[in-house]
């Protein structure tokens, strides 16, 4: 592996073979798992875990041994680099301080997906007794050494940015964007307290008093710090300073072209591309992967036998997260008519009746949300729009199919190109890459980490630049004429509101819920929709509860489990409480 120059690159690209797939359809842990969509694939892996189906003898989808072997893996590229002949000395320098990224990326997301994990500080000895495995450090232990491991990969030289075929590797503006993260999760209402003055959230905090590790030391702090929501404050303005500094900024869309002629709107353009377009400067780190046959735009696409499925459906909790034209919540805002959202009414254009609840609403629900009587921006057969109908024989109707259909009548259009080809029954996929982190969520980041600090101007700022991108005016001349006051617990909903809309379906929401300590609120509900088993519009447009299991469990599924055969292994290794 360390015979020379190219064995040892390729072998750097070994260390980033244990990143879990962000976007894999069928296996991604928090890719169609929360509440966000619901989908015709509840055969598939990942749908064990909205039915609350995992457990620790049987984990499901589970990353702790492949995020160990990937530590593993990066620690002896660092024991064996200097072995390596005639390796540029600038190349060492960079593929050590992508090791030291990589191990304390993997550490990060053991600390996300399992809470208080092992820190593995140097190569393990296989022969180590067991008398000596190591045990779970503190959450918070954990933070500050994978904060520290971060910062040790910058020391070490990692790039601002990397590009060419080095695109997607480590770079220090993504370290730091991680690192800010980290702090956001940390100082959250799970680990920070594990208790909230919310309404409607959980309390875990006499669970969490009894969970301590073999040593006796508590695992989780049950104690709220205030001081948590600084350094995420600080760590998020830092982030975002270094991102903007390295030329990172808001995506602005693209002029409309013969070869992409839809959407036509700018903002809704600006939207679609976000995430799509590969010439943007919003997207801080990439998982460069191409997306396979089935996972999003296949499974997101109006139905065409043997290519698009027409099978990730926006839930209504979904539908109703997103503001109305004039940037307000729909039971804010005094012009959006919130007690007939579910009444239906004809459109201002010639494509018939949908429900009001579609209509009047801002350019990300029209962006990415495909309803009733509304386009589809997808190139078939040379028309670059296509009109989804849902209803029961529509050509988006199930048409008497057990697979393969929306369950909700609406369909998810949110990372798919509208250059996405669907010509004759086969579909082409558009490659681009997929985003880890960007701008837009260091923003909402730093402001919901102000809103906690009680510093509401400055966090309006940043959820304004968020906003005006999206076409909407900002909190403060949106929110003057509805007589609600801004005080910090509104701007507490704004803000998480804000969160759910602009990163829809990018991996967020699994995660968000539960360090809100929301999770039976939200996950423990079934989805709804339409009626899609109507054959008309009256029964079309009946709201519908999606017959599929949602479960969640506290305080079991807040953290996932430990597989039972890791735990069996170690009386030092403690379970997660429930399991």
């Amino acid at each position: 592996a360390f015979k020379d120059k190219a064995a040892a690159e390729r072998y750097l690209y070994s260390c980033y073979g244990y990143l879990p797939n962000p976007r894999a359809g069928a296996n991604s842990l928090d890719f169609f798992t929360a509440d966000e969509v619901v989908t015709a694939f509840e055969h598939e892996t990942f749908a064990n875990f909205p039915k609350g189906n995992y457990t620790a003898s049987s984990p499901v989808i589970s990353y702790w041994n492949t995020l160990f072997q990937g530590i593993r893996q990066c620690y002896m590229l660092l024991g064996n680099i200097d072995k390596v002949p005639g390796l540029p000395a600038n190349d060492k320098q960079q593929y050590v301080a992508e090791a030291h990224f990589l191990i304390a990326y993997y550490h990060f997301l053991l600390l996300k997906c399992y809470g208080p994990t092992l820190l593995i500080k140097e190569l393990p000895d296989l022969n180590v007794p067991v008398s000596e495995y190591p045990e779970r450090a503190p959450y918070d232990e954990c933070v500050e050494w994978i904060a520290a491991k971060f910062d040790e990969a910058i020391a070490a030289g990692l790039k601002p940015e990397q590009t060419g075929n080095a695109y997607g590797r480590a770079t220090s503006t993504a370290a730091l964007a991680i690192k800010a993260r980290m702090m956001l999760y940390a100082a959250s209402p799970l680990f920070n307290g594990a208790k909230s003055d919310v309404s409607e959230t959980d309390d875990l905090s006499g669970t969490y008093a009894a969970f301590k590790n073999e040593a006796g030391k508590e695992l989780i702090n049950t104690h709220f710090d205030l001081g948590k929501w600084e350094r995420a404050a600080q760590a998020n303005l830092a982030a975002i300073q270094a991102a903007e500094a390295a030329g990172h900024v808001l995506y602005t869309g693209t002029p409309v072209t013969t070869a992409m002629p839809l959407p036509d709107d700018p903002t809704e353009r600006t939207l679609r591309l976000t995430i799509t377009d590969k010439a943007g400067k919003e997207i801080i780190w990439s998982d460069t992967r191409k997306e396979g046959t089935y996972d999003l735009q296949n499974k997101s696409t109006p139905f065409l036998t043997g290519a698009s499925w027409c099978g990730v459906a926006p839930t209504l909790t979904m539908l109703e997260s997103f503001y109305t034209k004039n940037g307000l919540p729909i039971e804010d805002d005094p012009a959006f008519d919130y007690a007939g959202r579910y009444n239906y009414s004809a459109q201002a254009n010639e494509n018939g009746n949908t429900l009001n609840l579609n209509q009047n609403r801002e350019p990300r629900f029209n962006a990415w949300i495909a309803f009733h009587n509304s386009y589809y921006e997808v190139n078939r057969n040379g028309k670059f729009q296509e009109l989804t109908q849902f209803r029961e024989n529509d050509n988006c109707g199930t048409k008497g199919r057990t697979n393969n259909y929306s369950p909700t009548g609406y369909l998810n259009k949110k990372g798919v190109p509208p250059l996405f080809s669907r010509n004759g029954t086969s579909g082409s996929i558009v490659d681009y890459y997929w985003p880890v982190i960007r701008l837009a969520e260091l923003y909402l980041n730093y402001a919901e980490a102000l809103v906690e600090l009680n510093r509401l101007d400055e966090a309006k700022v940043h959820i304004d630049k968020v906003r005006t991108r999206a076409g909407l005016k900002g909190v403060d001349e949106s929110w003057v004429n509805t007589g609600i006051a801004l005080d910090q617990n509104k701007m507490r909903q704004i803000v998480r509101q804000e969160r759910t809309i602009e990163l829809y379906l990018e991996n967020h929401r699994f995660w968000d819920v539960r360090r809100w300590l929301l999770g039976r609120k939200y996950f423990n509900v079934k989805a709804k929709g339409m009626n899609i088993g109507g054959l008309d519009d009256a029964n079309f447009f009946k709201v519908t509860e999606v017959n599929f299991a949602r479960i969640f469990y506290s305080p079991d599924h807040y953290l996932l489990p430990i597989p039972s055969g890791e735990v069996d292994k170690s009386a030092k290794l403690k379970q997660n409480p429930g399991y």
